[in-house]
């Protein structure tokens, strides 16, 4: 892991966060916090400093203006510093608080005491170095679609170590691994969770046990689709996957492989704009889009095999 980090801090109008998100995601940014000031909002990212030079930071600048200029907004100002590994590993936590999402989540984070009155399923979280922390739109819009999919199974609930249905789902790109987590405590029978990032899969690890998930029941490993089609012993019933879209259209065909009849899937991480793409390719792989779920700029695809 880099010993120093770039921390980027950007001041934006609230319309323009949801872009900006995606833009330090694209970037390779790790850790993200936002800060309320007033009227504006101030988003904080982290990378690693070898991942980066100078000049690539004021290209990223440039484009978040583009980006405002776009949609007709102030441009946001982006300054940068150089900080060690210890003041990043807790400089964006204080920005984070527990969130409720959907009818039945909240996301709690892991250095705070959870609620002991709440009815919601907790997910303890700690994403760490991986993406995920249920602040963005993307990842709550999954997060419901799982919700809704699993109270078609039936809303006998049970503790998130036993499971109320036979379902296996795969999750692909799980960063933090809130999206297996969350589907676990639904009451899936088993996660395949893979990211090609390292530091994600153990991320996705270390929140399962602070969950006290059964390790028997979520399976991470380092890969794509190919590492599920090496692990799972049948095709999958669920596909959670929250990542870009240009990623998703390049893999739908090795999704599709590790589907039966009566999957369904939860496709994520993606732009309004891009949405017909993304159906494009999965309509040409035999998959039928139900519902096309939107939160500001970002869509959530809720889909079945034909």
């Amino acid at each position: 892991m880099a010993n120093t980090w770039w921390e980027l801090q950007i001041t934006c109008e609230p319309e323009l966060e949801d872009s900006i998100f995606w833009r330090l995601e694209d970037f390779g940014c790790r850790g993200t916090a936002i800060e309320k000031q007033g009227v504006t909002s101030v988003v904080k990212a982290y990378i690693p400093q070898f991942k980066v030079h100078f000049v690539d930071l004021a290209a990223l600048s440039l484009w978040l203006r583009q980006d405002a200029l776009c949609i007709g907004s102030s441009s946001p100002v982006m300054v940068w510093d150089l900080i060690d590994e210890q003041d990043w590993a807790t400089s964006w936590k204080q920005y984070w608080h527990p969130q409720e999402i959907g009818d039945r989540f909240l996301i709690n984070p892991a250095w705070l005491e959870p609620p002991t009155d709440s009815t919601r399923l907790i997910i303890k979280l700690d994403p760490g170095v991986a993406f995920g922390t249920g602040n963005h739109a993307t990842t709550q819009l999954c997060l419901e679609a799982l919700e809704m999919r699993f109270s078609d199974y039936g809303e006998g609930f049970k503790h998130q170590n036993n499971s109320t249905t036979n379902v296996v789902i795969a999750d692909i790109g799980c960063g933090s691994g809130i999206l297996s987590v969350g589907a676990l405590m639904l009451g899936a029978k088993k996660a395949y969770a893979v990211d090609i990032d390292p530091l994600a899969v153990q991320a996705t690890m270390e929140n399962g046990i602070m969950n006290n998930i059964n390790p028997d029941t979520l399976i991470a490993a380092e890969g794509s689709v190919e590492k599920v089609a090496a692990l799972m012993s049948e095709p999958v019933d669920g596909i959670v996957c929250n990542i870009l879209a240009d990623v998703i259209i390049d893999l739908v065909p090795e999704i599709s492989a590790i589907a039966k009849s009566t999957t369904w899937g939860i496709f994520s991480g993606i732009l309004v704009e891009q949405s017909k793409s993304v159906v494009d390719a999965l309509e040409k792989h035999g998959w039928i889009v139900a519902a096309l779920w939107k939160r500001k700029e970002w869509c959530c695809l809720n889909v079945r095999r034909c």
